[in-house]
């Protein structure tokens, strides 16, 4: 990015000598959003997408790593950019039916997301936790998986409230890329 606070980066277009009407509002573009706020999260069909997701190649799937007994994925429906999942691969619904190095692992991923998540985002601040079983406010209550959201100065406003809209940034494809190219090389949790 150029210097000052409006600077555009290289390969964005400033919209400054297009025709409009200027008003007072900030617009806030995110297109991946559209089917989401549109129809709902919907349900998913029998296939836990937790258990299909490590056979779909890493970018498809939205993997930012890969361990011996545990990933890390990008949330597909995201409260903050960067908001990423720890599941382990084993198809366990609760948190006491892991074992424990499935317990370990997932730890130690969850510390090198923040850490990850952190350098390539400058994170302020993180929000964790697993939400366990349907009346617990877990999506996929059938399949583990622990939330990394990341928290930033002046991420709150009124569209969540009013409108059932969380908008988010940046595009789901460009932030497991930047998150996968930082995560530590070597190491079992590291691997991509």
């Amino acid at each position: 990015m150029g210097e000052g606070a409006d600077a555009l980066p290289a390969d964005v277009e400033s919209a400054d000598g297009f025709a409009s009407a200027p008003d007072a509002f900030q617009r806030l573009w995110t297109p991946h959003r559209a089917v989401y706020v549109s129809k709902g999260q919907g349900a998913h069909d029998d296939a836990c997408p937790f258990c299909a997701a490590p056979s779909r190649p890493d970018e498809e799937a939205l993997i930012v790593a890969r361990g011996r007994h545990a990933f890390v994925l990008l949330n597909l429906y995201p409260y903050n950019p960067g908001h990423l999942l720890v599941c382990p691969y084993r198809h366990i619904s609760t948190y006491d039916l892991a074992t424990p190095d499935e317990v370990a692992e997932i730890g130690a991923l969850t510390q090198t997301a923040m850490r990850v998540v952190r350098e390539v985002s400058h994170a302020q601040g993180f929000n964790m936790g697993m939400n366990q079983g349907s009346v617990g406010g877990a999506g996929i209550a059938e399949h583990l998986h622990q939330h990394v959201v990341p928290r930033y100065g002046g991420d709150s406003n009124f569209f969540p409230i009013i409108a059932q809209t969380k908008a988010v940034t940046q595009l789901l494809g460009d932030v497991r890329e930047a998150l996968a190219a930082a995560w530590p090389a070597g190491g079992d949790q590291a691997t991509r």
